[in-house]
């Protein structure tokens, strides 16, 4: 195509990460490369786009426009980051995340005479973080859902998404519930409490009590006899979803569900109960990550009150469904999970491959082992964002 006296060479999306098409264009005459794209946002995708875009210029000596869509879709976030890259740099950068407008002049030859002001990329933390915040705004208005709810249960990963939706959507579209039970701390409830009046969130109380209750009451005939095991924990995470389903129902709000990607891992979630929502902001977050979520958003916090409360973040983790109920009494620490989920579902790793590393092989078996059984229960999990190169979801 001939614009203006320039010869440019139109590509289309992986065009770019093989050689002929390039060559091909370059050889019909094109003295500029423009490479349309839907490329959806992983972490560390950017640098894998500059470094395959870097090879092309290498071996063809032609510049290149690349051009990225920009916004949810799905389970999918599509980051932006258009850029201008010719001999061995990037010479104009758009937003991240963002709609976003630039220009560069070019001689006949494809030589870039001026171009505009460029943008920083968020990296690290940030650069997760506005991918989730892209993908709830674009989830729940494209769907036609004008607001949220979700149960807040006083730990971290509730007021992750918490503080997430009200960044992606406004305080005023978020709900936010506490559904106490008979395990349910006092620390939790204010905990919850402080984060929603920092917020500035709308924050109800509903407590399970009457309903797990009724719940007993009527399997208590089935039940007689039976110790109390999972089942009962169960019931109060069922209680609450269909709580929570009822409020999404009635005011017509998109529920989020709380669970991250340790959890979905492994199962250490409850099916119709805190797996019961449309969207799951986090299932792709590993519990790791989710700490480091927390902690850069309280260092980037736009007024001197921290929006994830201290506390949450720095208290152990607890499902709190039965009396003195510590996630560790289940899994291993967080560092060392998600180190095995890493390893096994993002790098196909082997056990053996695992305990060259250093991790004990009784551990690495029984994750790799839960991670094979609960399927069943990731196949019904709601849509939840990707950002790995690898991440239990349908996109």
């Amino acid at each position: 195509v001939d614009i203006d006296g320039v010869a440019l060479g139109i590509t289309v999306c992986e065009d770019l990460w093989e050689h002929e098409p390039i060559a091909s264009a370059v050889e019909a005459g094109a003295k500029v490369i423009l490479s349309l794209n839907a490329s959806p946002y992983h972490r560390h995708k950017t640098h894998d786009r500059t470094q395959v875009v870097a090879k092309r210029i290498e071996t063809t000596g032609c510049p290149i426009v690349y051009v990225n869509l920009v916004g949810g879709q799905d389970e999918l976030v599509f980051d932006g980051r258009s850029f201008v890259a010719s001999g061995n740099h990037v010479v104009s950068a758009l937003s991240a995340f963002k709609e976003d407008l630039g220009w560069v002049d070019m001689a006949a030859d494809g030589h870039i005479t001026a171009h505009g002001e460029s943008h920083p990329w968020p990296q690290g933390e940030e650069e997760v973080y506005r991918a989730l915040t892209t993908g709830i705004r674009d989830y729940v208005r494209k769907n036609g859902f004008h607001g949220v709810v979700l149960g807040l249960s006083g730990g971290i990963d509730s007021a992750l998404v918490l503080t997430l939706a009200v960044d992606a959507l406004g305080a005023d579209n978020v709900l936010a519930v506490r559904m106490p039970s008979r395990y349910t701390s006092q620390m939790s409830l204010d905990d919850a409490a402080e984060q929603c009046a920092i917020l500035g969130v709308r924050c109800e109380t509903l407590s399970i009590e009457p309903v797990f209750n009724s719940l007993r009451d009527t399997l208590s005939d089935l039940f007689a006899g039976l110790a109390e095991d999972a089942t009962e924990e169960n019931l109060q995470a069922r209680a609450r979803g269909v709580l929570l389903m009822a409020l999404s129902n009635k005011f017509a709000r998109m529920l989020l569900t709380t669970g991250n990607k340790s959890e979905m891992a492994v199962g250490y979630a409850t099916l119709y109960g805190d797996m019961a929502g449309g969207f799951a902001p986090i299932k792709d977050v590993p519990k790791t990550l989710v700490y480091a979520l927390a902690r850069w958003r309280n260092a980037h916090r736009t007024t001197e009150f921290l929006p994830i409360p201290l506390r949450v973040i720095e208290r152990e983790p607890s499902a709190e469904l039965r009396a003195d109920q510590r996630d560790s009494d289940s899994l291993p620490s967080y560092d060392i999970l998600d180190a095995i989920i890493t390893a096994f579902v993002e790098e196909d790793q082997s056990v053996a491959d695992m305990v060259a590393t250093g991790l004990d092989e009784t551990v690495v078996r029984r994750i790799v082992r839960l991670i094979l059984i609960n399927e069943y229960k990731r196949r019904q999990a709601p849509p939840g964002i990707r950002i790995s190169r690898r991440a239990f979801g349908r996109d």
